[in-house]
């Protein structure tokens, strides 16, 4: 299902006698799974806002209906579909002007009066629930699935959820959100979606088993405590922290399993908490590359 996926192994420096294998996985190397149900969709011109609802339309196998995506919708297949947002913000314009009749929103689409204006023109509208775990998606695609009036497609991408299963293993992980730029520096716990990922994946999220809260601040008493045998961290956190040879110096990393032996795996930020079609394709390849990291 997952088609041309290549692991981007970058060497960091971290000691004269030692060095880091990051292995990176790059949204752009994991591919949308593309259903074909032959279905007719009842509606011609689609404009998707609602976070990743572009992406499912496309993996539906109705991509050329779209004709006007959110900002966050990056995948590659949809770089001809233009964007109907600046810095967040909905044009209302820009979405007129593509006639759609249809238009996909959610609880994030900002802003009121941009949605007033679209009601105000006779345009049907249809709110998608966010998504922030793997259960999440079904709801997700079933939403657009059913607005469109494909059914069999639906259920035919949703199933590719529901038939995920992986073997327990002991590997322990942290999955550390750190935006350096911000001086952010937190550990997932239960409920920061990637422990959904993690668990889907058959490892033990260290953070959602021991911490309170989606999000925590990252200490050193914590990361000891928990100690984890590899971190997961999206791509641009662990460049906004100077790599491996940045990570390491916080308090507490080098105390655990997983700094002592530079065990780190990243995830493009706009893939890891997607939580659409390609997210059981992503955690298909990071199930390997954790395991991996765990023997470095």
């Amino acid at each position: 299902m997952v088609a041309g996926v290549a692991l981007c192994v970058l060497i960091l420096s971290f000691s004269p006698t030692a060095q880091a294998a990051v292995s990176d996985i790059n949204a752009s190397q994991v591919s949308l799974p593309i259903v074909h149900s032959g279905e007719t969709a009842r509606f011609k011109r689609v404009v998707a806002l609602a976070n990743g609802a572009a992406e499912i339309v496309a993996a539906l196998g109705y991509k050329n209906i779209l004709v006007g995506r959110d900002i966050a919708s990056t995948m590659p297949e949809l770089k001809n579909i233009p964007i109907d947002e600046s810095a967040m913000q909905v044009s209302a314009e820009a979405v007129l002007s593509q006639r759609p009749d249809l238009v996909f929103i959610d609880s994030n689409t900002s802003p009121a009066t941009a949605i007033a204006t679209l009601k105000a023109a006779k345009i049907r509208i249809v709110s998608v629930p966010s998504a922030f775990t793997l259960a999440d998606i079904y709801a997700k695609e079933g939403v657009i699935a059913k607005t469109l009036g494909v059914p069999k497609a639906g259920a035919t991408l949703e199933a590719q959820v529901s038939s995920f299963k992986s073997a327990k293993s002991a590997i322990r992980v942290a999955f550390l959100y750190m935006r350096g730029t911000a001086s952010i520096y937190l550990i997932g716990g239960p409920g920061s979606g990637a422990d959904s990922i993690l668990q889907a994946d058959g490892f033990i999220d260290v953070g959602a088993a021991n911490l309170k809260n989606p999000f925590n601040a990252l200490t050193a008493e914590e990361l000891i405590k928990l100690q984890p045998d590899v971190l997961l961290l999206m791509t641009k956190g662990l460049v906004s922290v100077g790599g491996i040879k940045g990570l390491v110096q916080f308090p507490g990393i080098a105390q655990t399993p997983a700094g002592q032996h530079q065990r780190v795996v990243t995830v493009d930020d706009s893939l890891l908490l997607s939580f659409g079609p390609r997210t059981i394709p992503m955690a298909k390849v990071l199930r390997p590359l954790v395991i991996a990291a765990a023997k470095l």
